[in-house]
């Protein structure tokens, strides 16, 4: 019931992914030896078509009538079997070109077998089409939303209608400065606005007078310990901590925390396991006197387990304070109740139920739209009627993303798979939607890298993401009533599971699996079923310390265009791939993506280069891969690269050395990061870079000197973080540094933006004109 309540929202993506790879020239390479039926494959073009015209219409109908949402939901199932078989078609014909150059009888297209299966499809979307007049759908041409607010990830930090909880907070915090240790929870319903007083309250100077450790830590719904503990350390040691051992890491805390006032928040707690309390709290015991360990939870018992224990009950926001949030998200000025939008405006928030996160995110969905007719539909919309026993779904939240344009519906799904609280990384999570088919098709002069970028910038503009400034760390979040919708909204679309994989875990029947992400885990071998996984694009074996070898048919994954094994051991690459990855570059074809940073045993690559299609590498952490980067050879496609030198171990002085980069024609992003002894830029060594557009250099804290003419003169963004030397000259124009660097557009030095003197003359009337940009 609860998938097919949603499948509406999906069904615009797929057909839309489907009608892609239909006209994609890869396909018509396969039909062009008319070994499939021309008409045919016209046939299903024009079924899709004429359904996800009716589709658009059912997704609005579906809330009030079942028969509609079944009708979705069949033609959902349709429409992902008919991307099953073009994977099927795909994956046939890129195993057979590897033993033939030439396709004479293509994959028996022309057999019974395959045809029959897609006319079958055709039979069942037609079937579909006719149903139309029965359920009163209408067909609705569709096209992007109007509702596009301007793509910015940055969100406002205003506080409404807290100032009561606010004030109460800090007496109770004050009052308890005569104990040791104090354990204080903010307590509420999700959505409510606990994390943001928590942080309100992390961030206030007054409050943190005094205070020697701070640290904020998200826990969620999997209370860890040990992994907690060690959170801890990390947050009030500079993010380093490199023990394991749970009695290590107490005794490590508490030498840090014994004697000083400490402040640390626990977000998000959903553990009631006194046992866990009682484990966990121990070396926070013997702190100076007023510190506090602040919880936000949604239930009342959680950390009742000492003695300096208190509680605060956040309630819901006024209606008048609901408004004030949904007006400042909206951008809608003040008319004193005057306005027609404003009166309608009072009325949608007035079915918020007093949550600031609802209000939020209405406000975002409207801010760009000024016509009362839109918002009349907002306010009479069937899905604030949406209810299901045991679901917590926000009807507001369901709303916003009713709205959202098709193709960052998908993309929202598709977080669905990452764990509660999990710190988002913006560029890996583009990748995949890559890998996933789940991007629209790039615009004339623009990548579909770019193209991910404006679709997480546009969810985090709307609220679905949000980014969280935490001291010096940056990073995006899903607030956990969006991830319940993802989830929700997922139903069994994906499938994942938190538990170790056997050694000997069939995997075979997975047949369709795109995505599998084993990274971190205790595996030691892989089943060589994984290996029948021809659909498979993405995977991901980070840090897996027990893994030292692959099977040996990793040859079969013909489709894998995502590939991470950074910091797993292996010993050698599978024999099956003869001595891979000397083969590599004809073996995965559609290999997009390769991670091998940390990976000591591989430290030179290979004889018959890298896959001609790699797009993003990431070498290093390792000297060796780092010093020997000649070998990646030409790599016409490749457009980013990252180069990590080995931290504090690295001996390298000067980088990059003379003739070791290759030349790439087409690379436009380049992040050198991690050379902590490295004292010297050659920038004669990246001249021939020409197509180079973002140089990122990060944790070079020695780096003082640009040796050579200037860095390449296509840069358009230079970014400059914890590079103490090489930052201060560029803040102050040191004229041995700016004269290299100086033809750059932006220089952003630790995120702050070098303003620069540009001077625009013959403007008529206008003589001269000097502006700071």
């Amino acid at each position: 019931m609860a998938e097919a309540l949603v499948v509406g929202a999906l069904v615009n993506g797929l057909a839309n992914v489907v009608l892609d790879r239909l006209i994609s020239s890869e396909f018509l390479n396969l039909v062009v030896g008319k070994k499939l039926d021309r008409k045919l494959v016209e046939k299903l073009k024009t079924a899709i078509l004429a359904a996800k015209a009716l589709a658009a219409d059912a997704e609005q109908k579906q809330f009030g009538n079942e028969l509609v949402r079944e009708w979705l939901d069949s033609l959902k199932d349709a429409l992902y079997t008919a991307d099953d078989l073009l994977d099927r078609l795909f994956i046939k014909a890129q195993i057979r070109s590897k033993v033939r150059t030439r396709l004479p009888h293509f994959l028996d297209l022309s057999g019974r077998k395959m045809v029959t299966k897609i006319e079958e499809v055709v039979e069942r979307i037609e079937d579909l089409e006719k149903r139309k007049d029965t359920l009163g759908l209408r067909e609705i041409q569709t096209g992007s939303s109007s509702w596009r607010p301007p793509s910015t990830s940055l969100v406002k930090g205003n506080v409404f209608g807290r100032d009561g909880d606010q004030q109460a907070l800090m007496k109770m915090l004050n009052d308890n400065n005569h104990h040791n240790l104090s354990v204080i929870s903010i307590v509420g319903m999700g959505g409510i606005g606990k994390t943001t007083l928590a942080q309100w309250l992390y961030n206030n100077k007054d409050l943190m007078d005094g205070v020697d450790l701070k640290a904020w830590i998200c826990v969620s719904e999997n209370f860890d310990v040990v992994e907690t503990t060690r959170n801890v350390i990390k947050g009030i040691s500079s993010g380093v901590c490199s023990l394991d051992s749970f009695d290590l890491l107490q005794q490590d805390l508490k030498k840090k925390l014994s004697e000083k006032k400490f402040f640390i928040v626990l977000d998000d707690v959903w553990s009631e396991d006194a046992d866990k309390w009682n484990s966990f709290i121990t070396p926070f015991q013997d702190g100076r006197k007023g510190s506090t360990i602040l919880l936000t939870t949604r239930k009342v018992n959680v950390g009742r387990i000492v003695q300096h224990y208190n509680s605060y009950a956040l309630k819901g926001l006024s209606d008048d304070h609901c408004w004030s949030i949904f007006a400042d998200n909206a951008s809608f000025p003040e008319t004193n109740g005057s306005s027609e939008l404003e009166r309608i405006g009072r009325k949608i928030v007035k079915r918020c139920d007093g949550l600031p996160l609802a209000a939020e995110t209405l406000g975002r969905l409207l801010r760009s739209e000024r016509h009362v007719e839109e918002w009349n539909k907002i306010l009479s919309s069937d899905i604030w009627e949406f209810r299901l026993a045991n679901c917590k779904i926000v009807p507001a939240l369901l709303l916003s993303y009713h709205h959202l344009p098709t193709h960052l519906k998908r993309c929202f799904v598709y977080c669905s798979l990452y764990p509660k609280d999990y710190k988002l990384d913006k560029d890996e999570l583009i990748l995949l939607w890559m890998a996933e088919n789940l991007l629209q098709p790039p615009r004339r002069g623009q990548t579909l890298e770019e193209v991910g970028c404006e679709c997480f910038n546009d969810l985090a503009s709307r609220l679905f993401f949000k980014q969280v400034h935490n001291d010096d760390e940056k990073y995006f979040l899903m607030h956990d009533l969006m991830h319940d919708l993802a989830t929700f909204l997922a139903g069994d679309l994906y499938f994942k599971f938190s538990e170790e994989i056997g050694e000997k875990e069939e995997t075979s029947e997975l047949i369709n699996l795109r995505y599998l992400d084993l990274s971190w885990s205790a595996v030691k071998t892989l089943p060589e079923s994984l290996c029948n996984l021809c659909n498979l694009q993405t995977l991901k074996l980070e840090g897996c310390s027990k893994l030292t070898m692959l099977p040996n048919g990793m040859y079969n994954l013909v489709n894998l265009r995502h590939l991470n094994i950074r910091g797993t051991p292996l010993k050698k690459m599978p024999t099956g791939m003869g001595k891979l990855p000397r083969d590599m570059n004809s073996l995965l074809p559609n290999l997009e993506y390769l991670d091998i940073r940390r990976c000591p045993n591989i430290c030179r690559l290979p004889e018959g280069g890298l896959p001609p299609n790699l797009k993003e590498l990431r070498v290093g952490e390792c000297e060796e891969q780092v010093r020997g980067v000649s070998w990646l050879g030409n790599l016409d496609n490749l457009t980013h690269l990252t180069i990590s030198g080995h931290g504090r171990e690295s001996r390298i002085k000067s980088y990059p050395e003379v003739g070791l980069l290759p030349c790439f024609p087409s690379l436009t992003t380049l992040h050198i990061q991690n050379f902590y002894n490295l004292e010297i830029l050659d920038c004669n060594e990246l001249l021939h870079l020409t197509s180079l557009q973002q140089l990122h250099i990060e944790f070079c804290m020695n780096l003082n000197d640009m040796e050579g003419e200037k860095l390449p003169p296509s840069l358009l963004i230079l970014k400059i973080d914890d590079c103490d030397f090489l930052g201060a000259d560029c803040k102050d124009k040191h004229q041995q540094t700016w004269s290299k660097i100086s033809h750059i557009p932006t220089i952003q030095v630790n995120g702050e933006q070098i303003l620069q003197l540009v001077h625009i003359s013959r403007c008529n009337p206008i003589h001269c004109l000097y502006i700071f940009i």
